[in-house]
């Protein structure tokens, strides 16, 4: 998958960011890190275009968002709105949540994050058998008594 440029003020502010984790964001972490949610591999405080997601799992597009209080007021919410919009248009999935839902409902907020990944999961398609050939075009297995699949 092609990359796009990062600026090097927009890497350092990642960087930056990565060394200035909020609590939320820290706990978050230790459940998204090491493909340990759903074999997926999270990045924290990825730059993607003009904006640096929380975490992000880009073989699914799943974007995690975790706001504090900044994020409650009308201006803020309104830079959010169009940054969903944007990222969407690129055909991320965006979930936001709060600190607090974090900080009282950890468990919650994984699992939430298990059951978008789980949809934005991209489709894989079966690969023939050796040998190859289609095997829907032909035989079909049945399975016998004691379970083995037979031709």
């Amino acid at each position: 998958m092609p990359h796009t440029q990062v600026s090097d003020i927009q890497r350092d502010r990642a960087k930056q960011l990565r060394r200035a984790m909020t609590r939320a964001d820290t706990l978050l972490w230790r459940h998204l890190k090491a493909d340990r949610l759903a074999g997926l591999n999270f990045r924290r405080q990825a730059p993607i275009g003009n904006y640096i997601a929380d975490f992000v799992a880009h073989s699914s597009k799943l974007i995690v968002e975790v706001d504090g209080e900044s994020h409650d007021f009308e201006e803020r919410i309104r830079h959010d709105e169009r940054r969903d919009e944007w990222l969407m248009s690129r055909g991320f999935c965006v979930l936001r949540f709060t600190n607090d839902d974090v900080l009282k409902n950890l468990e919650g907020v994984v699992l939430s994050i298990a059951e978008a990944a789980e949809q934005a999961a991209p489709l894989s398609l079966t690969l023939p058998r050796k040998g190859g050939g289609n095997p829907s075009a032909g035989a079909f297995l049945t399975s016998d008594i004691d379970g083995e699949d037979k031709p």
